[in-house]
């Protein structure tokens, strides 16, 4: 083993395997063994579709290729693991690049731009890369740290934290380096966007290991547009470049900064406590149709062509991911508002032919960043995990409706409780809790769905070919739901007399009534309507009696 190939020497990546343990290793063990590997434990969630992009796929896709068919596919997949000659083309491919992923190569350091430096001299503590430490003017909320504590990061942690960086960073002001002509007169420069996947709603299916993992984000047949990674290239300087993404392996380790890590020697090992952070490349255009980890939105058709272009779907904090299963299973491409990811479809066809089991334990994994202050700050990070049953993909059939259903009748129950907070609110005088400041009873009871749900979920990828058992499911889904709505609702009825005979307001011409009997009979069909199984089956013992 080459001395100088640091991404096999250096232990990288925080592997969980399935007995539990927990080792870090470097990329090449890592590999091998990610049949064992169930998880990767990165310091934040969003490190993860980082390391999996500007990494591990890009990897195992150049040195392998991208799976011909659907068929190749399948017997990569249920094979579960690399085979020999996998293997050994994997170990020929880090050894080809060995230089390449070298951290501290003196001409292309791996990541990284080697000499870049500002006219002054000047770095940045390595806080910098961290995106939930204080640094310049991001400044997270309840942050222990100030901007004066130094930061030191261990190299194999500061690596993790520059791929995070150039898939995550905030836009705006960034340090001004020596070759990069928009630098030159002011020493900064201004305008750059957030990383790239800052721009998406991160969706990444996930597989009960490492192995099924990449695979099951490995696009099948595009031997036309894999094109090559950044290291296979030829070393980057500081300047940036406005360009397109030439291929999928070209958009997974896109440059959004020039980086450059200044690693020293210490008692501990070698250490990172200052760094360089510059503009990189930018897209011409925004975010292409054929990103491979996002759901979409289709705007309005353009009045002169009829077309209506797709945009990303960003995730909304403190929206739990199964509240976007509608997007996730948009399927159909040319009908709804909604278009789910190109991987999220790759299952669902692997599914239509049998390829992937119908009962496999998919999970689809959600991440964003919420920026704030003109994207220069980071303000929250957003992860959720949800259980997709694969039977739901097809777009049809009773796990699909299952599914679906629970997710409409959570949002018509939110509804129901909101509009009874505001009716039984305005019978006393008071004006409703307006849907962007307190909180409502709809957040409560949302907290009060979302282990059901996750229930439900999980037991429709258990026991998917049963309908029986479906079925089943779905009743009890609907009285625990409908259990639930009482619960929450039951503290809203706590008034004053003067709501049972409530008040008028107008509107115009019109002459709305409020009081505490309309409000509940409203509150009542609107939850009867919604769960009409659970309605029926619990007037089924007093209609026998």
């Amino acid at each position: 083993m080459n001395e100088g190939d640091l991404i096999r020497a250096v232990p990288l990546l925080p592997c969980r395997f399935d007995d539990g343990s927990v080792e870090a290793l470097p990329v090449w063990r890592a590999l091998v063994n990610s049949h064992r590997i169930v998880s990767l434990d990165v310091e934040v969630p969003t490190m993860l579709p980082a390391i999996l992009r500007q990494l591990l796929l890009p990897i195992v896709l150049h040195a392998l290729g991208s799976p011909r068919s659907r068929q190749e596919w399948g017997q990569r997949f249920d094979r579960g693991c690399f085979d020999a000659g996998e293997v050994e083309a994997l170990d020929a491919y880090l050894v080809e690049y060995g230089d390449r992923f070298d951290v501290l190569h003196p001409v292309h350091p791996f990541g990284q731009v080697a000499g870049l430096r500002t006219k002054k001299g000047e770095t940045k503590g390595a806080a910098l890369l961290v995106a939930t430490a204080p640094s310049g003017n991001n400044v997270p909320l309840f942050a222990t740290r100030t901007e004066a504590d130094a930061l030191p990061l261990s190299l194999d942690a500061a690596v993790r934290w520059m791929l995070h960086t150039q898939c995550w960073d905030t836009a705006a002001i960034k340090t001004g380096v020596i070759g990069d002509p928009n630098a030159e007169k002011t020493g900064k420069t201004s305008g750059n966007p957030t990383g790239p996947l800052g721009q998406l709603g991160v969706v990444m299916p996930v597989g009960r290991t490492l192995y099924d993992t990449l695979l099951l984000n490995t696009p099948i047949g595009i031997q036309k547009r894999l094109g090559t990674p950044q290291w296979a290239k030829d070393p980057l300087g500081p300047q940036w470049k406005i360009r397109a993404p030439e291929s999928v392996l070209d958009l997974w380790t896109w440059q959004s900064r020039r980086i450059r890590l200044m690693a020293e020697s210490t008692q501990d090992g070698l250490v990172v406590s200052r760094v360089v952070v510059s503009a990189g490349d930018r897209f011409t255009v925004g975010v292409p149709v054929w990103e491979t980890h996002t759901a979409w939105r289709k705007d309005k058709p353009d009045k002169r062509t009829g077309a209506a272009p797709l945009r990303p779907l960003r995730h909304t904090a403190g929206k739990a991911a199964w509240r976007g299963l509608d997007a996730l299973l948009a399927l159909e491409k040319e009908n709804g508002a909604a278009q789910t990811s190109e991987l999220i479809d790759q299952i669902a066809g692997l599914d239509a032919e049998g390829i992937i089991d119908v009962d496999y334990p998919l999970q689809v994994e959600t991440f964003g960043i919420v920026y704030g202050n003109q994207s220069a700050v980071i303000e929250e990070l957003i992860h959720d995990v949800v259980s997709v049953p694969v039977a739901s993909l097809r777009g049809k059939g009773l796990a699909y409706e299952v599914v679906v259903d629970a997710a409409m009748q959570a949002e018509q129950l939110v509804n129901a409780i909101n509009h009874l907070s505001a009716d039984l609110r305005r019978s006393v005088g008071a004006a409703p809790i307006p849907w962007n400041k307190g909180m409502r009873p709809g957040e409560q009871l949302l907290t009060a769905l979302d282990p059901l749900v996750r229930r439900l979920l999980a037991g429709v990828t258990a026991d998917s070919r049963d309908e029986d058992k479906l079925t089943r499911g779905r009743a009890a889904w609907e009285l625990m739901a409908f259990d639930a709505v009482h619960r929450c609702a039951a503290p809203l009825f706590a008034l004053p007399a003067a709501a049972f005979n409530g008040r008028s307001e107008k509107s115009g011409s019109k002459e709305h009534h409020y009081k505490l009997g309309l409000a509940a009979n409203r509150f009542h069909t609107s939850v009867n309507d919604t769960l009409g199984r659970a309605s029926a089956l619990r007037k089924r013992p007093h209609e026998e009696e």
